[in-house]
């Protein structure tokens, strides 16, 4: 059985009228017992007999050619398996959704510290010792390394009204540049995989996030048919974007296992993910606002300026929410591309809004200080009824109620003015920001088996630490009326139904819609069998026309079938977003600059919560994300070569335990997107970071007046305002 379905118009919430009461509830991760104890395997815990281990050789220049290597004391060292490189090696991670190989430019350098070979030995020691005993020689050319300095694309983007002529005869304007520094995705887990090949077929078990495409990526990379790949990635640890594409692991994995005819495993050193996987580039975000002098939004640009690497096709999006948060009629966004040669630059959590909304969020502030205007007032009087850019209607908008509910649950009315607040040599402020974060509905497909009362999910869906283990097994006992221990969820295998994939905040709501049209069609199945329409699934039971009957007493043998969902009309006649707002208070010492944060609120409306737990896990983690990108994220660059030279979590510094406050929650509103997919949810991973950063540097503002627009505000840009002050 299947059943298909193309999102082209509003579908029932059938979801509200089961009576499981399962779907919602703050139900622990199901696989969370095999996490802490060890018996969840990851990527690198795999050893297959005979393994060999490799080590990623990369380039000591920034552009070039490699022109030789040198192995003659590698080959010294005992257990010492050989050099392997070559045309097919990449020089990157592949992009989100690339569904081919990224580039692979044989004996061409295009970034310090490229991966241009592995070498491979019977220990990880022995390949490491290998490879620094390896001398490489190069032809190098001059690099670009200097965003500005490198040549420059222009990208256009949405123009509407007249900008300039707008802003000249506005009553109140701001006109700010706001730089963000690079930053990496840093997940817990080390990028790696372990390839082995059989009768000239690869099973790779790699930490990857989006299966049905890393198929064909490590296919074309490899050169081989995708239908003789099969990867298993059942548990992920952590990828925020990173893992979205094949690496040079995987790659380079596969063509070493190949050549030795055995299987060999590549895991990746922290710096050298640092290094070689795909960064969120740097930002120069020229924000122009313009407004009457009753705080009307009327003109709002947004023009930026990011990196990559030539031949890359990702571009941060910037200005995604600017083009859509605030009503203004004279719209202007440009994006300009710096093709420079850094570590290239990809997906990051909330690709777009996590850089963007911290240069759109303070210049609102900005525009409240000049207007006199409290900046929630500000923000309420400009949410806008439609889709400013498009004009088609918003599906469910909780922006206004968020703002709202978060400045009365927040205590907003005892906010002081500026520097008015002080305990001792702490500054007190508080600071807000709107959150967004478009919703998408992905290709999705998964299989539901009903045997008896217990049930098997299967779908080629990640796991990345988010809760799809869970999610799924909740919408399946909730659609079947079984208790949750009755449902067992198998992901990650490309031999099971091609699945949307983790990333974009899609996938619970994308590929958890395939597995509730599955469950559809396994419904339909029993209302023949009950000779009824109107029945209920409970607890293992069916009851239709006053009768209870036992599931294991209707079915005579098992029902399966296969739910496909893909976006339909309703994408194109509507937009469908997340929305939320972020309340924080700051303590900033006016003798060092430190800043403290001492208490966070985010409100967000998100559509159905399909389990109350893991989202406010998500939402809390994208708030500390927030947090990080305010005060202390910023991957440095060697002005020489480029090299990233904060290349581990010493040096790199990601919001700690001790920089997040105990305080720190989040509202669920009550929601029901009916035009976003059949179970009227929406995506909650990235709506938590898009904004926080912000309400945390207006709290800056508000604690001790010093603006910083140069982010993250550490203590010397605090200090120098407090200075300058």
């Amino acid at each position: 059985m299947n059943k298909h379905l193309k999102m082209d118009a509003p579908q029932p919430r059938v979801l509200d009228e089961t009576r499981q009461g399962i779907l919602g509830k703050g139900i622990s991760r199901t696989e969370g017992p095999k996490k802490v104890s060890g018996s969840a395997t990851y990527a690198g815990d795999n050893h297959p007999d005979g393994m060999a281990h490799g080590v990623l050789l990369r380039a000591g220049i920034t552009k070039g050619k490699v022109t030789g290597f040198d192995e003659s004391v590698a080959k010294q060292i005992d257990g010492y398996l050989g050099l392997f490189h070559g045309p097919k090696f990449i020089r990157n991670n592949a992009q989100g959704m690339a569904n081919e190989a990224p580039v692979q430019p044989d004996c061409e350098v295009h970034y310090h510290s490229q991966p241009i070979g592995l070498v491979v030995a019977e220990t990880f020691e022995a390949a490491r010792d290998a490879a620094l005993a390896i001398k490489v020689s190069y032809d190098e050319e001059g690099a670009l390394v200097d965003p500005k300095a490198a040549p420059q694309e222009d990208q256009g983007g949405p123009d509407a009204g007249d900008l300039e002529a707008d802003m000249g005869r506005a009553d109140v304007t701001v006109d700010e540049i706001y730089t963000t520094e690079a930053q990496v995705s840093a997940a817990m887990e080390l990028h790696g995989s372990v390839a082995q090949w059989n009768d000239g077929k690869l099973l790779l078990q790699s930490s990857l996030q989006m299966l049905k495409f890393n198929r064909n990526e490590i296919a074309d990379a490899v050169g081989i048919d995708p239908e003789n790949v099969r990867i298993l990635a059942p548990y992920v640890g952590g990828g925020f974007g990173s893992k979205l594409g094949i690496g040079a692991d995987a790659v380079s994995a596969a063509i070493a296992a190949r050549e030795l005819g055995r299987p060999v495993r590549v895991i990746m050193p922290r710096q050298t993910v640092f290094d070689a996987v795909l960064r969120r580039t740097e930002t120069e975000q020229r924000v122009r606002l313009g407004a009457r002098s009753d705080g009307t939004i009327t003109s709002i640009g947004h023009d930026d300026l990011v990196s990559n690497l030539k031949g890359e096709g990702f571009t941060e999006p910037t200005s995604q929410a600017s083009q859509f948060l605030y009503a203004a009629p004279n719209r202007k966004m440009k994006q300009t591309v710096s093709r420079n040669h850094r570590t290239p630059s990809g997906s990051v959590r909330a690709p777009g809004e996590a850089v963007g909304m911290l240069g759109l969020e303070v210049a609102m502030d900005e525009l409240a200080e000049r207007l006199g205007m409290c900046p929630v007032k500000l923000r309420l009087q400009n949410v806008p009824e439609r889709d400013p850019d498009s004009g088609v209607p918003f599906t469910a908008h909780s922006l206004t109620e968020a703002l709202k509910r978060g400045a009365q649950e927040f205590g907003w009315k005892d906010r002081k003015a500026n520097g008015a607040r002080r305990e001792g040599e702490w500054l007190i402020g508080m600071g807000v920001a709107s959150a967004a974060r478009k919703n998408m509905l992905l290709p999705a497909k998964a299989r539901v088996t009903l045997d008896g009362d217990k049930a098997v999910v299967e779908t080629d869906m990640t796991d990345i630490g988010t809760g799809s283990y869970t999610i799924f097994a909740q919408i399946t006992a909730e659609a079947l009326g079984l208790p949750i221990e009755n449902v067992e969820v198998r992901l990650a295998d490309t031999d099971y139904p091609e699945a949307s994939g983790s990333g974009g905040s899609f996938g619970a709501s994308s590929t958890g819609s395939a597995v509730f049209l599955a469950c559809q069609s396994i419904r339909e199945e029993i209302a023949a069998k009950c000779g009824a329409n109107d029945f209920t699934l409970k607890d293992g039971q069916v009851t239709a026309g006053g009768k209870t009957t036992a599931l294991t007493d209707l079915l005579d043998a098992p029902l399966s079938a296969v739910g496909e969902i893909e976006k339909g009309q309703t994408s194109e006649d509507h937009l469908s977003s997340g929305f939320g707002a972020h309340f924080a208070e700051v303590a900033v010492n006016e003798v060092s600059g430190e800043v403290r944060v001492r208490r966070m609120l985010g409100v967000f409306g998100a559509g159905r919560i399909l389990n109350e737990k893991t989202a406010k896990s998500q939402l809390v983690g994208g708030m500390i994300w927030g947090i990080g990108a305010a005060l202390t994220e910023e991957a440095a660059h060697d002005p020489r070569t480029g090299h990233i030279i904060t290349r581990d979590l010493a040096n790199y510094h990601v919001a700690s335990h001790a920089d997040v406050p105990e305080q720190i929650d989040t509202i669920l509103l009550e929601e029901r997107d009916d035009y976003a997919n059949p179970i009227q949810a929406k995506g909650v991973g990235e709506l938590g970071i898009s904004g926080a950063g912000a309400a945390v540097l207006n709290a800056i503002y508000n604690a001790c007046g010093v603006r910083v627009r140069s982010f993250p505000a550490t203590p010397d840009k605090v200090m120098a305002g407090l200075g300058a002050i």
